[in-house]
């Protein structure tokens, strides 16, 4: 992605600005352009990686990066892989479930307090998946090492990958 095409059109947007402050204002705004522009470029890469997080948040389990390669950020997205029995009759697709190693289905009981169960309920419904398929994914997550973890904002130069809810 070339940001070059928005740092100059915020630059014609300040020197069109400028001039109707007259002469001094315009070329005030010309010596300012050129330092700022290394500042534009940062505010729009945060903007970026922003956005970013926030799509990767709704994505989860599939996330979306942004990479500087030669200057210029790129995004890599890593969708959630669909499978067949998880087509939802409003046409949308809910995320994976994993699939078992052993290819056995094996049957637990599990006790749950009241109120961690009614939140395992809101959230597999909101996902439009079973419990029994929210609670398979939520338990595959926490063994594969795929734990939500907190992202910082702000910081540049820094990769971070994984999902966060």
């Amino acid at each position: 992605m070339d940001l070059t095409t928005y740092v100059d059109s915020l630059r014609r947007d300040l020197a069109a600005a400028a001039e109707t402050g007259g002469d001094e204002a315009r070329e005030l705004a010309e010596r300012l352009t050129a330092p700022m522009e290394s500042a534009i470029r940062l505010m729009l890469l945060n903007a970026l990686s922003a956005a970013a997080d926030e799509i990767t948040s709704d994505l989860a389990p599939g996330s979306v990066e942004v990479r500087l390669r030669g200057g210029e950020p790129g995004f890599v997205v890593t969708p959630a892989a669909p499978t067949d029995d998880d087509t939802i009759g409003t046409g949308t697709t809910a995320p994976p479930v994993p699939e078992a190693d052993e290819g056995a289905m094996s049957r637990i009981n599990l006790r749950l307090p009241e109120n961690l169960k009614n939140r395992v309920e809101e959230a597999a419904g909101a996902q439009h998946l079973s419990v029994n398929a929210w609670l398979v994914r939520a338990a595959a997550a926490a063994l594969d090492g795929d734990r939500p973890r907190a992202r910082s904002h702000g910081k540049v130069g820094q990769r971070f990958t994984g999902w966060v809810r």
